[in-house]
């Protein structure tokens, strides 16, 4: 995408944003949200997929014999398409697009183990200790 919004003539820029589409559509990345919890308008992969494919009908509809005025204003609308800031449009979370949920719950079920292992213990040594037993707690003693 980087290299479309980059590109100085129309050919070049239909090069560019065809590869994208096609992997897209190859992959079907054409809809849905990258949000797992709840939907937002830039986790929108429907609407980024549909704005990149009306841009790149744009591109092809330009005439053979447009002056260069008009060439480079489509490439300048296509520049404000695809880049904000310098920075690639695209629906944050695209990159594991469609595996959000997995890695979702593979992030709480990480959290929860980590919880597990490290707050039983200390819970456990906590509890010993406000029973009369000192430090070192059993499980770095050695005590089951």
């Amino acid at each position: 995408l980087k290299r479309a919004a980059d590109a100085n003539v129309i050919e070049l820029a239909i090069q560019n944003l065809e590869v994208t589409v096609q992997y897209l559509d190859r992959e079907g990345l054409t809809e849905g949200y990258t949000s797992v919890l709840w939907r937002t308008p830039d986790e929108d992969v429907g609407f980024w997929y549909v704005n990149l494919n009306a841009s790149l009908v744009e591109l092809r509809g330009v005439s053979p014999d447009a002056t260069p005025l008009e060439r480079s204003n489509v490439l300048m609308k296509l520049r404000e398409t695809l880049l904000d800031g310098g920075e690639i449009t695209a629906p944050s979370g695209i990159s594991i697009f469609p595996s959000n949920t997995v890695f979702f719950l593979w992030g709480w079920f990480g959290l929860a183990l980590f919880c597990a292992v490290v707050a039983g213990p200390i819970v456990r040594s906590v509890r010993e200790a406000s029973t009369g037993l000192c430090w070192p707690p059993s499980f770095l003693r050695g005590d089951s």
